[in-house]
């Protein structure tokens, strides 16, 4: 090689290594960030206050379900290059597709409710009110998708998960309450076995397969084995943040638990002082926006799939489910009964688009070699069965 040479091999190196790095960094990881959103910061921080560091190794536990079950989103993305409710729509049935797809649209208007307003209480305590914030926040979730171009948007939302990932990494460091709180809980009662569903309910949401498996297809070059490198990564560092929550979470006082909007702002302004309130106010509007674009575009994209509509019918979706949820916020206080309890809903409302896509996955002349084996199928139906059990815990 010549010397002249060598500088264009280094940038062709450079342009590759740059290419593998977007690649571990897409579709998976967002979601995977997504799954952090502000209902589950919110349900993480009342698990901390109420039973201090008793939920971390069940946190820490949901790694193995969340890598698996969405490992199989991702997989059936890549290898058909179709979303969820399209490939139901084929392979079973419209109807199947629609049932499976509208009880998501319910559970996501719910979504939207409590990431608006925990982004409005994020905002107040930064100064922004609420009558300011919600507008604004509503134009900037348009715009970043105003092209329709996934690939371009998802620039962004990159963005958005490193700020909220350092958001709450920091946030630990600062807030962390006494490092000699008990691994196991105190008490396990029904109240602790709620918040258990709860948090189970927050690992694995219905959004998050539509979304990672069209998603996965939207990018041409995005492989299966880059998608489950990619999975692996967020499952992780989603339960990290999770974990850095409820670790921050056990200085609150049991006896002041979150309970509402207003509790909420006064847990989070005494939990280190100022700036740091300031870092997790931030840390929680990056989750809740996150979270409100992706639970659009997998809700919108879910929709279009299972009727088969086409052209931007998606987007015309896309803009209008999540605004009357901005209207609700400013009559709605009950925020944090509304969260817990969506989270075990969710659970329920995840078993028919998950076992439609592990049937999905199972079917060699759709997935061809990259059908499920004997090794995977145990994995995926195994996490789904203790996801779905947890789930019952709260009717315990």
């Amino acid at each position: 090689m010549t010397s002249s040479s060598r500088p264009v091999a280094a940038f062709e190196g450079l342009k590759l290594h740059l290419t593998d790095v977007r690649n571990v960094f897409g579709p998976a990881w967002l979601v995977m960030m997504a799954d952090v959103d502000a209902a589950s910061v919110i349900t993480a921080m009342q698990s901390g206050a109420s039973y201090k560091y008793g939920l971390i190794p069940i946190l820490l536990a949901l790694i193995v379900p969340l890598y698996f079950i969405m490992e199989v989103a991702g997989r059936v993305g890549a290898a058909t290059k179709k979303g969820l409710g399209e490939l139901v729509r084929e392979n079973f049935s419209k109807r199947l597709s629609i049932i499976i797809s509208l009880p998501m649209a319910v559970t996501d208007f719910l979504s939207y409710v409590a990431e608006y307003a925990a982004m409005a209480v994020g905002l107040k305590i930064i100064g922004i009110p609420p009558i300011v914030s919600l507008p604004v926040i509503y134009a900037i979730h348009i715009l970043i998708v105003f092209r329709q171009e996934y690939e371009k948007a998802e620039k962004y939302l990159l963005g958005v998960s490193a700020i909220l990932l350092l958001a709450y990494i920091f946030f630990m460091t600062r807030a962390a309450p006494s490092p000699y709180y008990s691994l196991l809980p105190a008490k396990i009662d029904k109240d602790f076995l709620f918040l258990v569903a709860a948090n189970v309910g927050a690992v694995v949401m219905p959004f998050m397969l539509f979304y990672q498996t069209t998603a996965t297809a939207r990018k041409a070059h995005h492989s299966v084995k880059a998608t489950r490198t990619e999975t692996l990564i967020g499952a992780i560092f989603s339960e990290i943040v999770m974990v850095a929550i409820v670790f921050a979470s056990a200085g609150l006082n049991q006896n002041i638990a979150i309970s509402d909007s207003s509790s909420l702002s006064g847990a989070i302004l005494g939990m280190g002082g100022t700036h740091v309130a300031y870092v997790f106010a931030i840390g929680l509007v990056a989750a809740g926006f996150l979270g409100l674009v992706v639970i659009s575009l997998a809700g919108s994209w879910g929709v279009v799939e299972a009727l088969n509509l086409k052209g931007n019918t998606w987007f015309k979706i896309y803009i209008a489910e999540s605004l009357p949820a901005v209207v609700l916020v400013f009559f709605f206080n009950d925020l944090i009964g509304l969260v817990l309890t969506l989270m075990v809903a969710l659970i329920f409302v995840l078993i028919g688009p998950v076992v439609a896509m592990g049937l999905l996955a199972r079917n060699k002349a759709l997935m061809g070699r990259h059908a499920l084996g004997t090794f995977d199928s145990i994995a995926f139906w195994g996490s789904v069965v203790v996801v779905v059990g947890c789930g019952l815990l709260a009717f315990v």
